[in-house]
């Protein structure tokens, strides 16, 4: 994408790119160039490094620490953290519950939680999906049955479960959605909680994934008491809540200017001579044109993000578009990851080891992990509202079908 920076921009991108060059966490580096599975207190590293610096929470209003970019700015500082291949700040407390705090809470839930979300303090996970509620969310059925206590305070008892959880084996809290009227119509009768993880009753249970990483859990909730303060916005208007964090859950999952870092990997590795075959995967003409078609859709994505920032620094919180740039933005993720795989070619195999029943140092290091990622790639298209769902979102919306 050809852009005309200002002065100002080119300087502020100078700005970013030496901030990130001398405060990025060299532990935090080398655990991601020796490919290792980071611990909590590393995901959080760069975040903290972030907030002392003003610069965690790009999106959110100034006057609760946002960093008043505009939409060029905050397109430039996305940029230069996937160039310089930065881990990303963890999204569940800055990208999706923030907004839902700082739109419908109230002043004294906004001064309670916004500040530990903001400095990493508080680790937050979401308690969305169920078993039998995925896609269709609106058909949950974790029940909150609301109590008058002896001393006059009132709470819900939870009860149910949630799936697909992401990293909720490090969560302090949640935020859960819970059904606080059965009788009425699905929508209408959920309620937005948030939850200590600590509270007895509930129980995290891992799920293993197909390339062997444990990211996702099942939470239990066994008569868990909360209390009717933890509770956002009006009882069984919950649902204007969770549309308005998947709006910008889904602008997050777009994740465009690190698949323009992925594509600049893919094209390395296709250009790479290979022993097995005597020449690069670049030299197939068949090849190019589908790394070529992929490079269009991305820069057709780019402007639709852009767009999108444009509307949301004129005070307009995500829309519709949010529905395209997630449908998009996850299919040429995985577009790119098969094109990888592609190239690698046998080297790509998931569990592929040498005599000694090693699966390190078999191939070129570019392939490891490959495999890994594409399979766990997959789930990009559903969570965040299925792009089946996003389609008849757009179809609704967008072209008024």
């Amino acid at each position: 994408m050809n852009l005309d920076f200002t002065p100002e921009e080119d300087a502020f991108r100078e700005d970013v790119r030496a901030f990130i060059k001398d405060n990025y966490p060299a532990e935090l580096r080398g655990a991601q160039d020796e490919g290792e599975g980071l611990t909590k207190e590393q995901m959080l590293l760069w975040h903290k490094v972030l907030a002392k610096k003003g610069w965690v929470a790009p999106s959110w209003p100034v006057e609760h620490g946002g960093t008043g970019w505009t939409p060029t700015q905050k397109y430039i500082w996305s940029e230069e953290t996937a160039r310089a291949d930065c881990q990303p700040v963890l999204p569940f407390g800055i990208s999706m519950l923030a907004p839902v705090l700082y739109t419908f809470g109230t002043e004294e839930q906004k001064q309670r939680f916004l500040p530990g979300i903001y400095n990493g303090e508080v680790w937050w996970c979401q308690g969305y999906s169920e078993p039998g509620a995925g896609s269709d969310l609106a058909s949950l059925q974790t029940r909150a049955e609301r109590i008058t206590a002896d001393d006059g305070k009132e709470y819900y008892i939870v009860n149910g479960s949630k799936t697909w959880t992401t990293l909720a084996q490090h969560a302090d809290w949640g935020f859960f959605l819970v059904r606080t009227d059965p009788d009425a119509k699905p929508q209408s009768g959920i309620s937005f909680l948030l939850i200590d993880m600590k509270t007895p009753g509930i129980t995290v249970r891992p799920i293993i994934t197909l390339e062997g990483g444990h990211e996702v859990n099942d939470v239990f909730l066994d008569n868990v008491k909360v209390p009717v303060e933890n509770r956002i916005f009006h009882e069984n208007q919950g649902w204007t809540c969770a549309k308005a964090l998947l709006a910008h859950e889904r602008s997050g999952i777009a994740g465009v200017a690190r698949s323009k870092r992925n594509m600049e990997k893919l094209r390395t590795i296709a250009a790479t001579e290979r022993s097995d075959t005597g020449g690069s995967l670049i030299g197939d003409a068949f090849f190019r044109r589908k790394v070529a078609e992929l490079e269009i859709d991305l820069t057709a994505l780019e402007f639709t993000e852009l767009r999108t920032l444009a509307g949301e620094s004129s005070g307009k919180g995500p829309g519709p578009e949010s529905s395209i740039l997630k449908i998009k933005g996850t299919e040429i993720q995985q577009r790119i990851q098969e094109l990888a795989l592609e190239a690698v070619g046998h080297y790509g195999a998931p569990f592929l080891r040498d005599l000694k029943g090693s699966n390190f140092s078999v191939g070129p290091d570019y392939a490891e992990g490959l495999a890994g990622q594409m399979f766990n790639g997959r789930k990009t298209s559903i969570f965040g509202g299925s792009n089946e769902i996003q389609r008849n979102i757009i179809a609704k919306m967008v072209l008024g079908l």
